[in-house]
């Protein structure tokens, strides 16, 4: 059956009194920023009086854009038990419908390149960045962009000593050496600095001194990497790409242990 397309005042339209569907300010925005972008691509639904079927955000858009009127197609003939049916059917059957996440992430990767404003698209920013991410991830630029639960740290037993939290005389020897040879004392602070590495951390302990000790602590424990709670923060300081490369090398170096 062939509908015609037909413009009317937004005045003349009637929005259904029982509608179930809701529109947040957000999501008007979104639906005018999307009409101003690409046009009234998507007519409102109407029966032969003028009442809205489908299409009651599209109109909130339209009156934020202070449009005179708008397309509408009269679906002429349906019962009152059909019109409500489909007030709900046109925006559940569009819900039903799933996404091929790979092609999508391509899709929003393509856009992202073009320098097109991806707000237009619908999706709430942490929706693109967990796309947008993910992209990255495929292609290998970082393997730790996912998501991760954060970890909750509850105190066990009593609180371990500081001495038991790591083990430095390692560290301590070669800095003795250190300060003990000629060097200049440029090299010898780069080189004292170095030794550093050695000191050997006793993680489960460390975890459970974190768990009893006060705000302050815990805040330069965190930023120290000793503990992780915000897995993008460890990112941004460089923690966690510096133990990936740490692993990948001690599987170069001894290939035949686990």
């Amino acid at each position: 059956m062939k509908r015609e397309l037909t413009y009317r005042p937004l005045a003349d339209l009637i929005p259904y009194a029982n509608n179930s569907r809701t529109h947040s300010d957000e999501q008007v925005n979104q639906v005018a920023a999307s009409i101003k972008e690409f046009g009234f691509t998507n007519p409102i639904l109407v029966d032969e009086q003028g009442g809205i079927i489908a299409g009651h955000g599209r109109l909130m858009a339209a009156k934020k854009l202070r449009l005179d009127e708008v397309p509408t197609i009269t679906l002429a003939g349906l019962t009152e038990a059909q019109k409500k049916a489909y007030v709900i059917a046109d925006n559940q059957l569009a819900l039903n419908a799933g996404w091929n996440e790979e092609a999508l992430k391509l899709e929003l990767e393509s856009l992202s390149e073009l320098n097109f404003d991806l707000d237009l698209i619908g999706f709430d920013q942490s929706e693109l960045d967990r796309l947008l991410d993910i992209v990255n991830e495929a292609e290998g630029d970082n393997a730790y962009t996912k998501k991760v639960d954060i970890p909750v740290y509850e105190p066990s037993g009593e609180k371990p000593s500081l001495d038991d939290l790591y083990e430095a005389d390692r560290s301590y020897d070669l800095i003795h050496d250190i300060k003990e040879s000629n060097l200049p004392e440029d090299e010898k602070q780069f080189l004292m600095l170095a030794a550093g590495r050695h000191v050997v951390f006793d993680f489960e302990q460390i975890a459970n001194y974190y768990a009893h000790s006060s705000e302050e602590c815990q805040r330069f424990m965190e930023d120290s990497a000793l503990v992780i709670i915000d897995f993008n923060k460890a990112i941004e300081l460089g923690y966690v790409n510096l133990s990936e490369k740490i692993s990948e090398q001690y599987t170069k170096d001894y290939p035949d242990e686990e």
